[in-house]
């Protein structure tokens, strides 16, 4: 799985005009499911997420996570981040995974996320959104889980 986290002020999704999701400080999550990718990817993405030091301390260090601040989660999906450019101009989504795949990863992922953590809010799976952010730093942090090979005997 994919993700690009934005540590945000705040963060809103529109869709057709309509606020669906926001969140004052906290993460913007853009995430995306691979063709491959299954729930050992999405636990782990969700743990790095929620653990991430990238909060300053007291110090003005970046030494706290999303949890340590009580920081909020905006979860967004975002097929897209699978593109492959290396063949021309025209970007390939084919590493993404398929439609039906990608919105049960998505699904399980928000589902586990709103157990873990107080503060969650989403998109909309397949929608067009429109993503309003106040990026903090700026602070853009990319993420790959890529599935655990299986140990053989």
């Amino acid at each position: 799985m994919l993700a690009v986290l934005q540590r945000v002020a705040e963060a809103r999704v529109e869709v057709e005009g309509k606020v669906i999701g926001e969140i004052d400080a906290g993460l913007l999550v853009l995430v995306c499911a691979e063709r491959g990718d299954g729930v050992a990817e999405a636990d782990r993405l969700l743990a790095k997420i929620l653990k991430l030091r990238i909060f300053s301390d007291e110090a003005g260090k970046m030494n706290r996570s999303v949890q340590d601040v009580g920081g909020a989660l905006l979860v967004v999906s975002q097929f897209t981040l699978a593109a492959d450019t290396s063949g021309g101009n025209r970007p390939s989504f084919t590493g993404a995974a398929a439609p039906e795949d990608g919105r049960a990863l998505y699904e399980y992922f928000v589902e586990r996320a709103r157990k873990t953590h107080p503060h969650v809010q989403t998109g909309e799976f397949a929608a067009v959104m429109q993503v309003h952010l106040v990026n903090d730093g700026p602070v853009t942090i990319p993420l790959r889980m890529t599935p655990t090979p299986a140990i053989s005997a």
